[in-house]
């Protein structure tokens, strides 16, 4: 992710040089590391990149469901036209057939009792944050316009409470309500595989740890 959010290129839709630049620092960084997937420019006015992220802070689920709860052809529309913090999703040159699209940021309900605490939406309680995330992950992660999602953000830092844990790595709420709210329940086969690929992750892991 060489760019996020048009930082360094704020004109991207009305000068081509800084259009070429993003495309050049893309195709570069596609050389140094041609086995990961690269955003030209995180969040919004994509040019060139090979997963359309998208950066959208609306608190209102049924807002977010709405807005992206739509299928071919109207995917070209939706992202020519929707505008989160007011900027256009791709630029015309794209060629975004095909390429997976994500919420790559998201959320950010801040919930903190520290004075000066900063966030995108906030929560009154703990019990409010954890039905307020529980709502809009349900939405998020039934649209099937959307190959993934990250949510803003795994813990505080310094004045952004938007955390779902404290800067410490003390849950807001407690674990296990947060990994039911990210993934929905489970079935009884579906923790089995999941059990099985850590153990396969962790294998490989420790493999690499010797080797190195």
């Amino acid at each position: 992710m060489p760019f996020d959010e048009s930082w360094g290129v704020p004109d991207l839709p009305d000068i081509p040089a800084q259009r070429h630049f993003v495309k050049g620092i893309y195709n570069l960084t596609k050389s140094l590391h041609p086995t990961r997937p690269v955003i030209g420019n995180d969040g919004w006015e994509s040019v060139a990149t090979d997963i359309i992220a998208i950066h959208d802070y609306d608190a209102d689920p049924q807002r977010i469901a709405r807005r992206y709860a739509v299928a071919n052809p109207s995917v070209t529309e939706m992202l020519r036209t929707q505008r989160p913090g007011g900027r256009i999703l791709i630029l015309d040159e794209l060629g975004h057939e095909g390429l997976p699209i994500m919420l790559s940021e998201f959320g950010g309900i801040a919930f903190s009792r520290q004075r000066g605490s900063w966030g995108y939406s906030r929560a009154r309680s703990a019990d409010d944050f954890a039905a307020r995330y529980a709502a809009l992950l349900e939405v998020v992660r039934n649209l099937p316009l959307l190959a993934g999602f990250c949510y803003t953000q795994f813990t505080d830092t310094y004045q952004e409470a938007n955390g779902l844990l404290y800067m410490d790595r003390t849950p807001k709420f407690p674990l296990e309500q947060i990994a039911i709210a990210t993934r929905g329940s489970q079935t009884e086969d579906e923790r089995r595989v999941q059990i099985k690929w850590r153990r396969r992750v962790l294998a490989m892991q420790r493999a690499g740890h010797r080797e190195s």
